[in-house]
């Protein structure tokens, strides 16, 4: 099996710098936490898990032994009354047998949505995102050293495996920074949602400092990168928060992945309490040379009997509604070129939508569409 080869990092840290408009900005140090012992064959994840009510999902995804979980928003539902209650709710979920056990099981990765953050539909303005980080670092309680412990926000960054069969978990905070949604008028609610596309300069998802740290995360080697978005990115009709909500935004991470060159990246979701797996094809809609795969599980424990079927032009599985369910990314690194699968799963394991498409597709020079 051959190594990808390492572009210069310096050349490239420069560019995307560039290309994310923070030319001025003070450096970010580039410091995903490595562990090139563990070598990921399975990642699971899954989103929206209300701690007061039944989870029997958990037992499903210890029995598929996977060797990473990530968490990925809605962890629990502690929409703000006080720093009391935030910390009762996660101790609810600590107490929950599966979860108890699967976190004895394999390392957990986490980054928050909305209900974690605090309130509804949160961005940057909610005044007590500092208590409920506190909250969130107590209980997922990260290394002494780690940067979380440091900055603004949750946005973090793992490498597994040895060189060759590299894995990188990008977990971005689309909660910390982004700017106030806009309302629509109530009387379209029911029709367009409550808040319009921004098309604003200034309306931001991310905010500069962390794609500034994204940008230099793309210069990490790395043959396979699970980008977790707690919101939608793809997915682009429905009436929802998603990342389309801010147009300008979303085609500045296209633009990104694009202009970096970094091969092998797959997109996660949660938070609309449906499965899916979506393609963006390349194209006018998308700069890279390779299709990107959005995957959404959502939720573990959740899910939404008014929910119909959503428009999604982008979708490749069937919608599920109404049924609990978690995600998954496989990888047989034994293939000379890995064959990756996307899925996810019924709460008792069995798949309910898969798609498997060799490594190579995902890289400008891709051998053949799957």
């Amino acid at each position: 099996m051959k190594t990808p080869p390492v572009r210069p990092a310096a050349t490239a840290l420069l560019l995307l710098t560039t290309l994310a408009g923070l030319a001025g900005a003070e450096p970010v140090t580039v410091r995903p936490e490595a562990n090139p012992s563990l070598e990921v064959d399975l990642v699971a994840f899954g989103s929206c898990a209300r701690q007061t009510e039944p989870q029997p999902v958990w037992r499903a995804i210890r029995h598929a032994r996977p060797d990473l979980f990530l968490m990925i928003g809605d962890n629990v539902y502690a929409d703000w009354g006080s720093r009391q209650q935030t910390r009762a709710a996660y101790d609810t979920l600590a107490a929950q047998p599966g979860f108890r056990d699967l976190r004895a099981q394999c390392p957990i990765l986490a980054i928050w949505d909305d209900h974690d953050y605090g309130v509804n539909d949160g961005g940057a303005s909610f005044p007590h995102k500092k208590a409920t980080k506190a909250e969130f670092l107590r209980f997922f309680d990260p290394p002494p050293d780690s940067p979380l412990r440091q900055r603004e926000g949750l946005y973090d960054a793992h490498l597994f495996g040895p060189p060759g069969r590299q894995v990188q978990v990008i977990l971005l905070d689309t909660r910390s920074f982004r700017s106030d949604l806009v309302a629509r008028p109530r009387s379209e609610h029911s029709r367009l949602g409550r808040y319009r596309p921004d098309d604003s300069p200034h309306a931001t998802v991310l905010g500069d400092e962390q794609w500034q740290w994204l940008a230099q995360q793309l210069t990490v080697p790395a043959r396979l990168r699970l980008m977790v978005s707690s919101i939608q990115v793809i997915p682009d009709e429905h009436r929802f928060e998603r990342w389309a909500l801010m147009p300008r935004e979303r085609r500045r991470l296209f633009d990104l992945l694009a202009h970096s060159g970094a091969d092998g990246v797959v997109l996660l979701s949660g938070d609309r309490h449906l499965a899916e797996i979506s393609q963006l094809r390349p194209g006018a809609d998308n700069p890279l040379r390779y299709p990107l795969y959005e995957v959404t599980s959502s939720g573990l424990n959740q899910r939404d009997e008014g929910i119909v079927q959503e428009p999604n032009r982008h979708r490749i599985s069937t919608t599920s509604l109404r049924l609990a369910n978690y995600g998954s990314v496989a990888v047989q690194w034994e293939d000379d070129d890995p064959l990756i699968t996307l899925a996810t799963h019924r709460v008792d394991g069995r798949a309910l939508m898969a798609e498997s498409f060799p490594l190579s597709f995902l890289s400008p020079q891709r051998r053949a569409d799957p």
